[in-house]
């Protein structure tokens, strides 16, 4: 007996980013510092291999409003960081994002994992509601965001850094696609 496909069997074939570009990326804008929660999504293809790497330094917290907190704090002296995290834990430190990020104006740069948006959907169209609305609430806060999707959404990573600090306003990669651990 053949078993009836589920979803995952019918689902497109898609590209994922690579974890090793991001990371260079990362590097070419000048971050050493990494602040970080776990994440399903980025863990594999970031987080493990940044946690190794001794360009980095990596901070572990145990709440993301935290990480807005150091890495804001951290900007005041030049420092560059880059806090990660999943998008239950953006959506937990909203206030924290929109007091030190958009009202003290501090360059929060965030790697945020959209846990349970299908690899093959556009996150608008995500049957995930904790997906789908990020979008909207970050355009109605008027915070800077892009996607990391498609390997290509990868190129633009050193030059978003670049200007949220140059903007000296947050900026966040959502990452809808697990990146590839090279």
């Amino acid at each position: 007996m053949v078993a009836a496909p589920t979803l995952a069997d019918d689902a497109p074939v898609v590209a994922h980013p690579s974890g090793a570009r991001i990371i260079a990326g990362i590097k070419a804008a000048g971050v050493r510092e990494i602040v970080a929660l776990p994440d399903i999504v980025t863990s594999d293809g970031l987080l493990w291999p940044i946690s190794r790497d001794p360009d980095f330094r990596l901070t572990r917290i145990c709440k993301e409003d935290e990480g807005v907190s150091i890495c804001g704090a951290m900007s005041y002296n030049g420092t560059r960081s880059v806090l990660m995290m999943q998008q239950t834990g953006l959506m937990d430190s909203l206030n924290a994002i929109r007091a030190i990020g958009v009202d003290y104006e501090r360059p929060i740069v965030m790697m945020v994992g959209l846990q349970g948006k299908e690899p093959h959907v556009h996150p608008d169209q995500s049957a995930s509601y904790g997906v789908r609305i990020i979008r909207p609430v970050l355009d109605a806060m008027q915070i800077s965001h892009s996607m990391i999707e498609e390997p290509e959404d990868v190129d633009h990573v050193p030059q978003a850094i670049a200007a949220a600090y140059a903007a000296s306003h947050p900026h966040i990669f959502l990452i809808g696609r697990a990146p590839e651990a090279v």
